[in-house]
């Protein structure tokens, strides 16, 4: 999907990423290498050795590779690749609009909107979800029928640190473990690899926006989601949590009603673009 800023410029991609994913599930050489990565013993290895000083070395040819402006995050030495991927951003380089009746972006992504609906489906990190089959139950799928779904696309190069959009109390954090199909010819049908990512999600009971459902989608292969709360009274723009190693996604639900999206992002939506949104900044107004 092609990327387009608020400025109404297209972006220029992270070729890289996508010839890498195209491989994985578009190849048979890919696909047989994605069928031992996605291993958890081979998971969990490479999540240690990310964690592991002996990672440090891949720091420099990422920054070089992916053009990061390492004067927008806080100086520090960082001890290995996890460390430097989670690195935090300065304040004053992520200013969060604060007017309750502004929906902000959670995170620095690229946005698309959908319109929920009963047999509505969404492909989200290579993998189509129902409402249903992406929260895994009927009565959170029915509960927003009729609203909006944000999906907001992180890329390896983006902020991977997120925030809350509003005011408000959140719920406990659900977690929902990932499956992995390889012998379903149904299922090979619509994608040469079926699964679906770990993701967990929560609820927020806004002051502006009514109760907004908000879910991480963790990364293919050692991406690691990190919510830093249980339940409890939370403020806009505060941090929620992070994604560690990988693209990975970030989904909100809006109910009907609730939620005039800016038109810049629905008519970019409807032509089929992702807008590159930053966190903190206004994509929507609350519904009058």
């Amino acid at each position: 999907m092609k990327c387009i800023d608020r400025n109404g410029t297209i972006v220029k991609q992270n070729e890289t990423q996508n010839k890498v994913l195209s491989f994985l599930y578009q190849n048979g050489l890919g696909r047989a290498i994605l069928r031992v990565l996605i291993q958890p013993g081979v998971s969990r290895l490479a999540g240690r050795f990310l964690d592991s000083r002996c990672s440090k070395w891949l720091i420099g040819p990422f920054i070089r590779r992916n053009e990061i402006d390492l004067s927008q995050y806080k100086v520090q030495e960082y001890r290995s690749y996890n460390d430097f991927f989670t690195r935090q951003i300065k304040p004053e380089c992520r200013r969060i609009d604060h007017t309750p009746s502004h929906l902000i972006a959670p995170c620095d992504s690229k946005l698309s909107v959908y319109p929920i609906s009963a047999d509505a489906k969404f492909c989200i990190k290579n993998t189509v979800y129902t409402m249903k089959s992406l929260f895994r139950s009927e009565k959170l799928a029915k509960h927003y029928e009729g609203g909006q779904l944000l999906v907001f696309r992180l890329t390896v190069d983006d902020y991977h640190r997120y925030c809350y959009i509003d005011d408000g109390i959140k719920s406990d954090n659900y977690r929902i473990d990932g499956v992995f199909h390889t012998v379903n010819p149904l299922a090979n049908d619509v994608y040469p690899i079926y699964k679906e990512n770990t993701r967990e999600f929560t609820i927020l009971k806004s002051k502006n926006f009514g109760r907004v459902l908000m879910m991480e989608v963790g990364a293919l292969l050692v991406g690691r989601i990190v919510n830093n709360h249980g339940k409890k009274q939370v403020k806009r723009g505060e941090e929620k949590g992070r994604f560690e190693f990988g693209g990975s996604t970030v989904i909100v639900c809006i109910e009907p009603d609730r939620v005039v999206m800016d038109a810049d992002i629905l008519v970019n939506s409807i032509k089929g673009y992702e807008t590159v949104v930053k966190m903190g900044e206004k994509i929507g107004e609350q519904y009058e």
